[in-house]
């Protein structure tokens, strides 16, 4: 099997204006090729008025090529980028809403919290919400721990939010480059 044709996680950024119907719209990209979105993030960039999609999904390097190249072809999307798991640092949020009476009758939440690194965010008499960070098999990890005593009452979990190991915002670079070939046109 070819890289090409191998099943692989890709994250997809893509940097827009802020725009009403962008989200539909690339959305329905991923449903004509029948490729399932596993996690959406939006938000602002680091980029003053740029929003930032993060996209994860499961295909081959040529089907998250195709993808990349028609989000690009919307009007609003400045750039798109695809990265493996490798190419990015990532993390995911996740909150437990578990009954405050378990907590405090069994000492076995308590261990599991400090031995997963998560924190306690918010008690009250009737519950004590519980957040961990990190990636989504330790977020599912902590849930699996926690749900096999039936303390999870509530359970969810963010979409991914990632960065490049790149220096800066490749957006900037890209938008840079565009301004020096506008510049160079100019003075032609």
């Amino acid at each position: 099997m070819t890289t090409m044709s191998k099943i692989e996680q890709y994250t997809i950024i893509a940097f827009s204006e802020n725009a009403v119907g962008l989200l539909n719209r690339i959305t329905i990209i991923f449903t004509r090729r029948h490729v399932n979105i596993e996690s959406l993030t939006v938000s602002e960039s680091s980029l003053h008025g740029i929003h930032k999609f993060t996209i994860v999904v499961n295909t081959t390097q040529d089907m998250v090529q195709k993808i990349t190249k028609q989000i690009e072809k919307q009007v609003e999307v400045l750039k798109a980028y695809y990265f493996t798991k490798d190419e990015i640092i990532f993390q995911e949020i996740a909150l437990y809403k578990v009954s405050t009476d378990a907590l405090l009758k069994s000492n076995m939440i308590e261990t599991i919290v400090r031995e997963s690194n998560a924190r306690i965010i918010e008690i009250t008499p009737e519950y004590t919400v519980i957040e961990k960070t990190g990636h989504e098999f330790e977020t599912s990890k902590l849930f699996a721990e926690l749900n096999k005593y039936g303390y999870v009452k509530q359970f969810t979990r963010s979409g991914r939010i990632a960065v490049t190991r790149s220096n800066a915002e490749l957006l900037t670079e890209f938008l840079n480059a565009r301004e020096q070939e506008q510049l160079q046109l100019v003075r032609n």
